[in-house]
């Protein structure tokens, strides 16, 4: 079997890098896959500190000698997370047909790299799939093996040069037709987590995510994201360290000590999964905050009111 190029996107954070690339090496597929590391240059405002840790995660990237072949693009200037992963992912696919990627904050499953590259080959031909992704949120309920959801994402992924093809740099472009065709209310998982706004906030330049912008480019076209029933890889980044995360423990997972079997299934959206992700998403409470918590932040509104 030819394994799918594996594609990691770094920057100034070298302990999580190593971490990741432990992960990843721990896979038995590891040595025999391509590995591409690409590594964001310095912003003009970083100071000496950061300038160390980016140092830093290129030593480790050169000294990786776990894969079949290590290929590190290092940028002089900074890119930036958005477009370097479109660019990165686009050269990689364009020479490859397909690959999977991951960033320097997802530390996978040793069971990770046989299921992503077992998705890509079962579903290679299917058209109305976008992607393959190995998060999974912390549901309380059981899910199947492997399901569908409307849409693509971006902890942990993998996709076809056929897929990528449709993503949509132009936020805006899908903005307006997610207005115009009234799918706000499913985009955002019947209103239960403010991808929309995410996506707006983006337009206007409040972000530059470009995940929003691969999740609406499927979702607009009617295609699916794969998914294992047990997640496949867990985000240690969002403990404050990273460019674009903040800090929470509400998406913490226990990664699958097993292998998943990956059979062809209907490509359709999951209702069991759907509905376990929206219950999930209501009970996120730095999107949806408790009944105590928000008469406290109101109680502390008064007092700064009264005080002015």
């Amino acid at each position: 079997m030819q394994y799918a190029p594996i594609i990691l996107f770094a920057y100034n954070r070298p302990l999580h890098t190593q971490r990741v690339l432990d992960a990843l090496a721990g896979n038995k597929e590891a040595k025999d896959s391509t590995l591409y590391i690409y590594c964001d240059g310095a912003k003009a405002t970083c100071n000496l500190e950061v300038q160390e840790s980016i140092r830093k995660t290129r030593i480790i990237a050169k000294n990786e000698k776990r894969f079949k072949e290590l290929i590190i693009k290092e940028q002089t200037n900074n890119k930036g997370l958005a477009k370097s992963i479109i660019d990165g992912v686009s050269e990689v696919i364009i020479k490859h047909g397909k690959a999977i990627i991951v960033e320097d904050d997802i530390l996978v499953s040793e069971y990770f790299l046989k299921f992503m590259n077992d998705s890509l080959t079962v579903y290679n031909d299917s058209d109305n799939v976008a992607c393959i992704n190995s998060y999974v949120y912390p549901v309380k309920n059981k899910l199947p093996d492997t399901f569908f959801i409307k849409g693509a994402d971006c902890w942990g992924w993998a996709t076809w040069q056929r897929a990528w093809n449709v993503f949509e740099p132009d936020g805006k472009k899908l903005l307006n037709e997610i207005e115009s065709k009234k799918l706000k209310k499913e985009f955002d998982f019947e209103g239960s987590y403010p991808y929309f706004n995410m996506l707006k906030g983006q337009v206007e330049g409040r972000n530059n995510s470009w995940a929003i912008r691969w999740y609406a480019s499927a979702f607009l076209r009617n295609m699916y994201c794969l998914y294992p029933g047990i997640s496949m890889a867990e985000n240690i980044g969002i403990d404050g360290s990273g460019e674009n995360s903040g800090s929470s423990n509400e998406m913490n997972v226990r990664l699958s000590d097993r292998s998943i079997e990956v059979h062809l299934i209907t490509v359709s959206e999951s209702e069991q999964a759907k509905q376990s992700f929206i219950k999930y998403f209501w009970s996120l409470t730095f999107y949806h905050p408790t009944l105590l918590t928000r008469i406290k932040k109101g109680a502390k509104m008064f007092l700064r009111k009264i005080k002015q």
